[in-house]
C-alpha cells in the first residue's frame, strides 16, 4: 500500500476518533483509539516505536520513542496539548530522517476541528 493511501485511512481513523470523543483526552488515550481504528481498518500498527540515535560511534538504543508506525511506512506523532509548537513538527522531521521513513503525520487531537490538528510532513516523498 502506498504511503498516501496509508495517510488517507490515518486521517479518516483521525476524524472518527474526535467527531466521536472531541478534544481533552490524553496522548495516551488517543494513541490506544487510533491503533483500535487503524487494526480495524486491516492495517498493521506499531505503537511506541524505539528510534536509536547514532552520534559519534555511540548507539542510543532508545533515543526516540515514535508514537505509531502504521504498516512499516508512515510515522505518526499525536499531541492533545493547547498549541502546537514548532518543536513538534521538528520532532517529526527527526523522527522521519532518523528512520529513513518518507511521510509522516503530525496529529494534535486538541483542537476544535481536527483538520485544523493533521499536518503532513514528508521526508524525500
Amino acid at each position: 500500500m502506498h504511503e498516501n493511501d496509508i495517510s488517507y485511512l490515518i486521517r479518516k481513523a483521525t476524524f472518527t476518533i474526535h467527531s466521536t470523543l472531541g478534544p481533552g483526552l490524553l496522548e495516551s488515550v488517543y494513541e490506544t483509539l487510533m491503533r483500535h481504528e487503524l487494526q480495524k481498518a486491516g492495517l498493521a500498527v506499531e505503537c511506541q516505536v524505539g528510534l536509536p540515535v547514532l552520534y559519534d560511534g555511540l548507539r542510543l538504543e532508545n533515543g526516540f520513542r515514535m508514537d505509531l508506525v502504521v504498516e512499516k511506512a508512515v510515522v505518526v506523532e499525536l499531541k492533545s496539548v493547547e498549541n502546537l509548537l514548532e518543536v513538534h513538527h521538528k520532532q517529526l522531521l527527526t523522527y522521519l530522517k532518523l528512520s529513513g521513513h518518507k511521510l509522516g503525520l503530525l496529529i494534535n487531537f486538541n483542537v476544535p476541528t481536527i483538520k485544523e490538528g493533521i499536518f503532513r510532513k514528508v521526508n524525500g516523498l
